[in-house]
């Protein structure tokens, strides 16, 4: 391990010299740009200098220089974000551990739209469904943010904005080949006709040879794995006039899997199927002294377990309508408002329990003032008020207050509450619990944004987070166990973030998190963070050698961890030290002309053996390559 660790030093480095000595022009942007505009922080256009709240942008920028790469893959690079099986087989469920919490407290949106999967037992969404491929930027919102986006935006919230159509029509096509015999091939056609913007996009992606399991000691010849991936995306945009715009989407996907038994567990005629399907159709109204928009969309979710015959059907769908107004009253205050409803229902099939046939509704209606001065000071207030059709009512709030100095300068301190509604399976199934109570959560936040010069950019937050009515497996009465809030959690810990540009020609992004945290059941107070590290630092290092090539270096630390897992023949949980782990990737590309791209990117270059999770496999030094061809 010490080798190893010298050598990610010496390569780091090595890299930042060759990097300092170019002269050319890097275009990754600072970590935290105070100058650029997001939308999910206040579901209105604001730079991130008017928001008391820490925000990441993936930049369609940086998007264009990960070609090859997935979703996965470019968020586990954000501080304070570790993806559970990102090093593992493409078919494996990627669990998103945003500021230590559990993967349920963080709430994916795809343009905005919450997309929980209502068929799974906590009901989160597998981010590896969405292929990199159809998304325009990421924006990650961190802390509690349940005020504008309701239930599940506890740690945070991770939102996908999708391509839309812009400029001229063109088409692309994009196809990598790579370890493990993996492949992808992309379709994509985009642009706008008038006043009709279209953007359409196909890709199919297939990986094979890649055991998910790892044999225990003394066992070899697993089964290789294999997993396909197909989805179209289709988003249309409508300019009826100056005031009034209305968009549809459509987005199917369906992944088909080869599946082990379990930590440390073969399986041989065990496959799985996950077929998603989103469709949406909205509009935005252009008011004198705001905006008006609506949204309705459909999200189902089939998945299909097939083991050696035996069947497991699982359906999920959701439907959600939300209207919301940004209004402004002045150049010091604005508003943003509305109201949500969402629909969600299960049916559920398997061998060993009850069928399942489910659904509920939840109706909620929010607002959050935010208010400028001319001296730096601003603020947010805000709340939610929630109603669910089983438990009833619940209320969340939002108090943040920020100062900005000389435009360059951002503290800031957010108070919030915020809240996790207990899943379908959780209230309904043979396990389920009907007095179940929402898991509730205060945050505390501080911490500031330093724009030095264009070319220095310095962030630290610190966060306090306290759950209670955690919900967990337990005791509901005498001879009968299930789900059940009996459990308190409460993390804290801090980022710090680093933007450089030593020169005109290069951009440094670097990054050290920590987080704790301990659990207290009616029996003790523990650790608990499984598979999530205390600490993690890593360095994005980005170059353009001339106008044609361009590098980045990409490396992240993992800390040591704790993991448990069955054990088939004891029949015992064990736990297990997972120990920490350096990865080092490196992705190059070349553009000889304005519509050729050639890219290679050689991941774990070290080809460090490390455990993400107990009992499975991780790959060692692999790589893919491929090209992107516009065609006009």
């Amino acid at each position: 391990m010490k080798t190893k660790n010298f050598y990610v030093a010496a390569c780091l480095g090595l890299a930042q010299m060759t990097l300092l000595d170019s002269k050319a022009l890097a275009q990754q942007r600072p970590v935290a740009d105070l100058d650029e505009v997001v939308v999910t922080a206040s579901r209105s256009p604001k730079k991130i200098s008017e928001i008391g709240k820490v925000v990441r942008v993936i930049s369609a920028e940086t998007l264009a220089k990960s070609q090859g790469r997935t979703l996965p893959e470019v968020l586990n690079n954000i501080a304070g974000i570790t993806i559970g099986g990102n090093g593992s087989n493409p078919a494996d469920v990627k669990a998103v551990y945003m500021r230590g919490a559990s993967a349920a407290n963080t709430l994916i949106l795809i343009d905005g739209i919450p997309v929980n999967d209502a068929s799974e037992i906590s009901g989160e969404y597998n981010i590896s469904a969405i292929p990199i491929d159809i998304i325009e930027r990421v924006e990650i919102l961190k802390g509690g943010n349940s005020t504008l986006y309701g239930s599940d935006a506890v740690a945070g919230v991770i939102n996908i904005i999708t391509k839309k159509g812009t400029g001229v029509l063109s088409a692309n096509v994009l196809a990598t080949a790579g370890s493990y015999d993996t492949y992808k091939q992309v379709l994509g056609l985009t642009g706008q006709i008038q006043n009709t913007s279209v953007t359409l996009n196909a890709t199919n992606s297939d990986s094979e040879n890649f055991s998910s399991a790892a044999p225990a000691q003394g066992v070899t010849n697993f089964d290789k794995d294999g997993f396909h991936q197909k989805s179209v995306l289709l988003n249309i945009g409508q300019q009826v006039n100056t005031r009034f715009s209305i968009k549809g989407n459509f987005q199917v996907n369906n992944n088909l899997a080869d599946l082990d038994a379990g930590a440390f567990s073969d399986a041989l005629e065990y496959t799985y199927s996950k077929s998603s399907f989103l469709a949406g159709i909205g509009g935005s109204l252009v008011l004198n002294k705001g905006k008006l928009n609506f949204n309705l969309s459909q999200n189902n979710v089939k998945n299909r377990y097939n083991n050696k015959g035996s069947v497991t059907n699982n359906t999920g769908n959701i439907t959600h309508l939300e209207t919301n107004l940004n209004y402004n009253f002045s150049r010091s205050i604005d508003l943003a408002g509305g109201v949500s409803y969402r629909k969600l229902s299960t049916e559920q099939y398997n061998p060993y329990s009850s069928a399942l046939f489910a659904n509920n509704t939840i109706s909620s209606a929010f607002t959050s003032l935010f208010f400028k001065t001319n001296t730096g000071f601003q603020a947010e207030l805000g709340g939610r008020l929630n109603n669910h059709s089983d438990y009833g009512t619940n209320f969340t709030y939002t108090i943040n207050p920020s100062y900005l100095f000389a435009e360059r300068y951002k503290l800031f301190v957010n108070l919030s509450s915020a809240y996790r509604v207990p899943s379908l399976y959780q209230l309904f199934s043979d396990y389920g619990n009907l007095a179940l109570e929402p898991e509730t959560t205060t945050s505390f936040e501080t911490g500031f944004d330093l724009n030095f010069t264009q070319n220095i950019n310095l962030s630290l937050s610190y966060f306090k987070r306290d759950i209670e009515n955690v919900i967990d497996f337990g005791q509901i009465a005498t001879n009968k166990f299930g789900y059940i809030n009996q459990n308190r959690q409460k993390d804290n810990g801090f980022e710090i973030e680093l933007g450089l540009k030593p020169s005109s020609m290069i951009s440094l992004n670097a990054y050290y998190a920590y987080v704790t945290g301990e659990v207290t059941t009616p029996v003790n107070t523990a650790f608990n963070l499984f598979r999530r590290p205390k600490n993690s630092y890593g360095l994005n290092a980005g170059i353009e050698l001339n106008e044609k090539v361009s590098l980045n270096l990409i490396y992240k630390h993992t800390g040591d961890r704790i993991d448990r897992y069955y054990d088939g023949k004891t029949f015992k949980t064990v736990q297990a030290d997972l120990g920490s782990f350096n990865v080092v990737d490196v992705y190059i590309q070349y553009k000889p002309t304005s519509k050729l791209t050639l890219f290679s990117d050689v991941k774990n270059i070290l080809n460090e053996d490390y455990i993400e999770f107990a009992g499975y496999q991780t790959k060692g030094l692999n790589f893919n390559a491929g090209f992107r061809l516009g065609i006009n």
